[in-house]
């Protein structure tokens, strides 16, 4: 555990770190920001987000830090980096909406057309109906590695327990199953 402020060095574990800073310790919330906010940068910037909005994107998943507390404070930078992914969602659609003053002339319409819609909500509910009637183990693979965002292979095979060597193959045949099933001919990857 942490002592006095002077004695949070960087070789002090996230967990230790936020302990302290939850106390109080200003030196501890420092010790953090200076260790994990390249990260959240380099996470806005993967976004192309503006310099304003990435800058939103950090100070936002930090404030949300503040606001919550994280079951495992030694997986912070996991915690940081799917806050951020979150915020930068959440700053791209906002900017994709019209604003007062737009001109909707101009706006170029590249959603499908509405019979290309309605096919590909037809194609989804067989893709979910086909899923459904997978064994259990196939479901929850499937639905562990298209979540958002996805877990590594060593964290499905902690939850699946299983090898992380047979993720990849046991994948293969779970959507070759979901494929016969959905009545698709190679239609998924």
């Amino acid at each position: 555990m942490l002592g006095p402020s002077w004695l949070v060095v960087d070789d002090s574990s996230n967990g230790e770190l936020v302990a302290a800073a939850a106390a109080g310790d200003q030196k501890a919330w420092d010790a953090l920001v200076d260790r994990f906010t390249s990260l959240l940068w380099n996470i806005a910037r993967q976004y192309r987000l503006s310099p304003a909005d990435a800058a939103d994107v950090v100070q936002t998943t930090w404030l949300r830090l503040v606001e919550n507390r994280i079951a495992d404070p030694d997986r912070l930078a996991g915690w940081l980096a799917t806050t951020a992914r979150r915020e930068c969602l959440r700053v791209s659609r906002r900017a994709d909406l019209p604003r007062p003053g737009d001109d909707f002339a101009i706006i170029p319409d590249d959603g499908p057309a509405p019979g290309e819609r309605l096919l590909r909500e037809e194609q989804d509910a067989a893709l979910w109906a086909a899923l459904a009637r997978l064994g259990e183990a196939c479901q929850r693979l499937i639905r562990l590695l298209i979540s958002d965002p996805p877990p590594s292979y060593a964290e499905v095979a902690v939850i699946m327990e299983m090898k992380v060597g047979s993720i990849g193959p046991t994948r293969q045949r779970c959507l070759n199953q979901l494929r016969k099933l959905a009545g698709l001919n190679g239609g998924l990857a």
